[in-house]
């Protein structure tokens, strides 16, 4: 049977705190195959990790800085000097290979390398049943490409790094690296259930338009052959100063962009994160001419309810007992919501009740939904539920 366990501390010391969520799921260590780690950008993550690693020898470690918090069953765990999270899972008929490694060559290049660096490490020629990634904000969709080229078309999870400023002081790490330009992967050879939810919970509007012009992957110039803030203060009503710079950016969590997929499925959504002197705002992911983008709306209350909603659509999709989930929750919907977080964990534990559960805070989610394609977003929920 596949059992979890979590654990979670706010102490100052980087290598005392990575002792205790380490002490915490040590129980089931002789069948612990990997554990997802969250932890604040205070601590020093190499201390960190390996003080983690020496408690749990040989278990293999992925995760990355999330933003001001982590939250378990415990409840939202931050604090100025530091914070912590571990998700461990344990399982005889379980075999996963996590690798990791900085940048090298392109992005494309480096997770095309990484995949085969974790089938090695799960002594597997074949594509495993889903897997899950991490990587700093800029570039995670060429790394999935890379990642693509090795295994095909597999299910996947996971999140940018995140800091707590926004400010590029994020770090992702497995035990055996940590860097703040790379990404790492876990790979799971299983039969057992697997499940994504994989969404932004915004609803859509009616204001839409035709991407004419951009400039690199992720400045948006032009929508309907008008400058990008032009058109996005039309339907938003937005003033200047609204969407100057980074005011953008705060402003957008409520109503930000989408680009849906081909059937209607997902609506991707893209976060408009500053506002240039040009007219061009700068978006938090690819985007690509002469494909729609979508207004959508949201407020802070739906925000916070999304995700007992986006749990019960998980538990449908499972359609099994669950013996944990990993909970991927945008960082940017983190700081809309602000002081009230604890309601988050609220509907968490009223829809998850007593299984055990991780969410970290990301600068970008992943997932997928239904037959379409891989996806890297913002804003969003990235909700996975393991079966037993």
């Amino acid at each position: 049977m596949l059992t979890i366990k979590t654990g979670n501390s706010t102490n100052a010391n980087a290598a005392a705190a990575g002792r205790e969520v380490a002490l915490q799921v040590k129980e089931d260590l002789d069948n612990m195959k990997m554990a997802f780690v969250y932890s604040g950008v205070q601590y020093d993550q190499k201390e960190f990790i390996d003080a983690i690693s020496a408690e749990l020898p040989g278990v293999p470690l992925i995760g990355n800085t999330s933003f001001t918090g982590v939250m378990t069953p415990d409840g939202f765990i931050s604090g100025e000097d530091g914070f912590a999270g571990i998700m461990a899972i344990s399982d005889d008929e379980l075999s996963v290979g996590v690798a990791g490694m900085p940048k090298e060559g392109t992005a494309r290049e480096t997770g095309h390398k990484v995949a085969e660096k974790a089938l090695k490490a799960a002594g597997k020629t074949e594509a495993p049943a889903y897997f899950y990634m991490s990587a700093p904000s800029g570039e995670e969709e060429y790394y999935l490409k890379g990642i693509t080229e090795v295994i095909g078309r597999v299910p996947f999870f996971g999140g940018t790094a995140a800091d707590n400023t926004i400010t590029g002081q994020w770090l992702l790490y497995t035990d055996e690296m940590v860097t703040a330009d790379g990404v790492s992967v876990a790979f799971f050879y299983t039969d057992r259930p697997f499940a994504n939810k994989f969404t932004g919970a915004y609803n859509e509007t009616d204001k839409a338009g035709i991407i004419t012009k951009i400039d690199g992957d992720r400045t948006l110039v032009e929508i309907n052959g008008k400058p990008a803030i032009q058109q996005y203060r039309e339907w938003t009503g937005a003033g200047a100063e609204d969407v100057a710079g980074g005011n953008l950016l705060s402003y957008a969590i409520c109503k930000p962009l989408a680009v849906k997929d081909r059937l209607g499925d997902l609506a991707a959504i893209r976060h408009p994160m500053n506002g240039n002197d040009d007219g061009s705002m700068n978006i938090g992911n690819n985007l690509a001419v002469n494909t729609a983008v979508v207004l959508m709306e949201a407020t802070v209350d739906e925000l916070i309810s999304a995700v007992g909603k986006t749990l019960e659509e998980l538990k449908k999709k499972i359609d099994g007992p669950i013996a944990g989930l990993h909970l991927v929750h945008c960082g940017g919907r983190r700081a809309g919501i602000d002081a009230r977080i604890n309601e988050v964990y609220e509907q968490v534990k009223q829809h998850a009740g007593d299984i055990p559960f991780i969410m970290e805070f990301t600068f970008g989610e992943y997932g997928y939904e239904d037959d379409g394609n891989n996806t890297c977003g913002g804003l969003m929920l990235s909700f996975t539920a393991f079966g037993k």
